[in-house]
């Protein structure tokens, strides 16, 4: 959990309690509209590049990925120590913040559907072939009542698959 202090100390710099003014409003929502501007482009890509089947190459922004998700965490939780004052001081701001975080929500629920489809299918994938392998494996015998001959343990061979893309 290290990698969350480097993106928190400049949260403790701030005066959260503190009614922020009209421009620390502003700032607040424009770190928050960044961060989620820079993830959102991110994720559409990522969800591109998933759908078009280059999932190395989806992977390859894991990285980057994590660095605007804790830059996305820090400004929320700037944003929610100054909301009671924000919602006096700029409350069609704080309303505009809302839809876009919606439309960010919808977004980011789209990616995760993308991802969890690409999964849902690999897996089929991998289960199939191994079926595959199974079949060939076992000896095509009949027992006495005339039914095939479940295999026994000695005649399934393990499946061994290779993470790296």
């Amino acid at each position: 959990m290290n990698h969350f202090n480097a993106s928190r100390q400049p949260m403790q710099t701030q005066r959260p309690n503190s009614a922020p003014v009209s421009g620390e409003a502003r700032k607040l929502a424009e770190e928050l509209m960044d961060a989620m501007s820079a993830l959102l482009a991110l994720i559409e890509r990522e969800t591109e590049l998933v759908r078009a089947g280059k999932v190395r190459e989806a992977m390859s922004f894991e990285g980057k990925k994590q660095e605007l998700s804790r830059n996305y965490v820090a400004a929320v939780s700037q944003l929610k120590a100054n909301q009671p004052q924000l919602a006096k001081s700029a409350p069609e701001l704080l309303s505009t913040l809302h839809r876009h975080h919606d439309a960010f929500r919808a977004m980011l629920q789209v990616n995760l559907t993308v991802l969890a489809t690409a999964h849902a299918v690999s897996e089929s994938v991998v289960r199939g072939v191994n079926a595959e392998i199974q079949k060939r494996n076992v000896p095509n015998t009949y027992t006495a009542a005339g039914r095939r001959a479940a295999p026994g343990p000695r005649h399934i061979t393990p499946l061994a698959v290779s993470r790296s893309l």
